[in-house]
């Protein structure tokens, strides 16, 4: 899990199209300058978050950052196909994954959702860190427990169990217990 970061050099190559500094981005988010140079040079392991405020002010959707070559037909996700993993974390300033993210529509042009299969790993973490923005999630449990802080209520999930909520309230999602759990996480974040 302590594979390098790679969404670093696709927020990059954005940012620079755009002839923005990460000085002009780092005040644009509320991000520290030292946090973006670090999710650009791979070294650090976001979460979410900074990196739909970094989308925003970029003027793209969060899965660009984990896109490849886009495609205005149905895009079409084989199992068989290896799959490319993006690794974020739940924590702030993370040098590991907490969450192995397999995008399930990386291809597809003009889309409104991510949708994504998530690995969610047990973290040694006593601090929950929750995250707020724009749009909408459901999560559905394939495997294992999940618990989800969402606001000031907390929810166990089992597999067969889901979830759909405002992302907009505060929440948090992480393995429930010593064991990892894997989860359909679809992603709405308005343009």
């Amino acid at each position: 899990m302590s594979e390098k970061n790679k969404i670093g050099a696709k927020v990059k190559l954005v940012r620079e199209n755009r002839k923005l500094s990460i000085d002009d981005v780092s005040e644009r988010t509320n991000l520290s300058k030292e946090m973006i140079a670090s999710i650009e040079d791979g070294s650090l392991v976001p979460n979410l978050t900074p990196l739909i405020k970094i989308a925003r002010v970029l003027g793209v959707r969060l899965g660009t950052f984990m896109d490849d070559d886009e495609n205005l037909g149905p895009v079409v996700s084989r199992a068989a196909d290896k799959k490319e993993v993006t690794r974020f974390s739940d924590r702030g300033n993370a040098v590991n994954s907490d969450l192995d993210f397999y995008t399930l529509a990386k291809d597809k042009a003009g889309r409104h959702m991510d949708p994504f299969v998530i690995d969610i790993f047990p973290s040694s973490e006593e601090e929950i860190k929750t995250s707020t923005h724009e749009g909408e999630e459901f999560i559905y449990v394939l495997e294992g427990e999940v618990e989800i802080i969402y606001g000031k209520d907390t929810y166990e999930l089992k597999a067969g169990d889901s979830i759909y909520y405002e992302s907009i309230v505060a929440h948090h999602v992480h393995s429930h217990g010593e064991n990892p759990a894997k989860i359909l996480a679809v992603v709405y974040t308005p343009a």
